[in-house]
């Protein structure tokens, strides 16, 4: 969203936030991207507060109220009340979904955690007791077989270098289950024979195993890759004009490849290949839930769940291959 980011980066929020969001970057470790999120539910919550106090004028709108005057006294007099009309507001005017819902309420129950254990600026903290609304369970959006298939071809088909490149990526998208800002982040120095290094969420860093079509890939790219006059002597991937491939261009070309192949690129997108890498080495390779987690990096093996989903085929074939499924009635005489 252009016009919000814009909009963010011109409010003047108040220390304790700013400490806030500080302290998750530098201590948890959170993503940038995590943090602005956190950022704008908290600033949206306050000019709220500030509204629903009467604070700003009538003819105010919310997005235009100022908080940079909060401060801990105005802090201290928020209660669990004050949350859960917040959350109804969410509901009836916004018409947020549960899963924003769920962000906000789980950034609110964060905030108000450092205040009360961290910081100990407030006597009791008022998001204990705040519900996260239930979020209902979506399979993730994949591509089957085929059609990963197809990709990888169409892709395959342009002899350039470029293609190669691309052909590359898409072919460890598949095959690994590589986020985008992992797959940028390559260097050929975390290349060692048969495994990959990659530098995951939190900074964690996690060695992958690559197959053959991986490390085929891979040197094609490789042996093609001095084409380019190149600036970024240990990135992968390059540019045409020699520098560290952008996330937008890895977007792009992916949404290409896409494109040329009838895929609809307005359902699926790069991360919607890790969605499909996942999918395939559980329902394909008999990979075990755990061996699943550590290749795609997930801290829970909750997250990883989600992938161990059964097709609408092969819960048709489970039933057929029942041994009673042949029984006929007429034959009991």
């Amino acid at each position: 969203m252009p016009g919000r980011d814009r909009e963010m980066n011109t409010i003047d929020t108040f220390p304790i936030l700013d400490q806030y969001i500080h302290y998750m970057q530098a201590v948890k470790e959170r993503s940038a991207l995590t943090m602005k999120e956190y950022r704008y539910d908290l600033v949206l919550f306050f000019r709220f507060m500030k509204q629903d106090r009467g604070m700003a004028t009538s003819e105010s709108k919310l997005q235009e109220i100022p908080i940079s005057d909060i401060d801990i006294d105005f802090i201290k007099t928020i209660t669990s009340d004050d949350l859960f009309v917040f959350m109804i507001f969410l509901s009836r005017e916004r018409k947020a979904s549960s899963a924003t819902r769920a962000r906000k309420a789980a950034t609110l129950k964060s905030f108000f955690r450092y205040l009360f254990l961290k910081r100990k600026l407030i006597p009791e903290d008022p998001s204990y007791e705040l519900e996260s609304p239930k979020v209902g369970k979506r399979l993730p959006k994949h591509l089957n077989l085929d059609e990963s298939i197809m990709l990888l071809k169409t892709a395959h088909e342009s002899k350039s270098v470029s293609a190669l490149r691309d052909y590359c990526m898409i072919t460890l998208f598949l095959n690994c289950g590589l986020r985008l800002s992992e797959l940028r982040g390559i260097n050929l120095s975390d290349i060692k024979e048969d495994t990959l290094t990659v530098i995951g969420k939190g900074n964690k860093e996690r060695t992958i195993y690559l197959n053959a079509a991986c490390i085929r890939a891979i040197d094609d790219w490789i042996m093609n890759r001095n084409e380019y006059k190149i600036k970024d002597r240990d990135a992968l991937f390059l540019s045409e004009r020699g520098y560290r491939i952008s996330h937008q261009m890895i977007q792009y070309i992916v949404k290409k490849r896409l494109f040329e192949s009838g895929i609809d690129t307005k359902v699926y997108s790069v991360h919607k290949l890790r969605h499909t890498a996942a999918t395939l080495m559980y329902k394909y390779g008999q990979v075990d839930i755990r061996s699943l987690q550590t290749i795609l990096g997930h801290s829970s093996v909750a997250t990883t769940q989600i992938y161990t989903h059964i097709d609408d085929q092969s819960l048709h074939e489970a039933v057929d291959k029942n041994p009673l499924s042949k029984i006929n009635p007429d034959t009991f005489g």
